[in-house]
């Protein structure tokens, strides 16, 4: 098992971020192009635990599809994503959002497992992973418009 965390402070209050987390439609604003990441879940997705995600998208070129479940939702404070089906034998992502310096940290906290195990994840998931969510800090500061 692996586990990946990250802080991003916005200055904005938790009260217009979380929202925008709570629109999983967000997530393709948050996911970078070269990933083709498109969600395929039909129509609203009201976001609760129990709601499930599905997208497909490309990694290293390969097609990839994706399943995920909301299994704790606790608004304004956090949430938590599991891969149902997908790449990894294991990933579990949560989010949390506290309220500092009058502005939001927002927390990631990943705990994932890959085919292949550490050589794996040290050779190509580890950097992926961390790519991703730096372009993700990149896309939330523009979006919350943070200079």
């Amino acid at each position: 098992m692996h586990v990946f965390e990250r802080e991003l402070w916005l200055p904005v209050p938790r009260v217009k971020v979380f929202p925008f987390f709570a629109d999983a439609r967000n997530l393709e604003v948050l996911t970078p192009a070269w990933l083709k990441f498109r969600i395929l879940t039909p129509g609203e997705i009201p976001m609760r635990a129990g709601a499930v995600i599905d997208y497909q998208l490309r990694i290293h070129g390969l097609p990839v599809r994706w399943r995920t479940e909301i299994t704790a939702w606790n608004p304004p404070c956090g949430f938590t994503d599991e891969q149902r089906i997908g790449p990894y034998r294991r990933w579990r992502h949560r989010h949390a959002f506290e309220e500092k310096d009058g502005g939001t940290l927002c927390f990631d906290r990943v705990e994932y497992a890959v085919p292949g195990g550490a050589l794996i994840n040290w050779l190509l998931v580890r950097r992926d992973v961390e790519k991703i969510f730096l372009y993700r800090a990149g896309a939330l500061k523009k979006h919350f418009a943070v200079t």
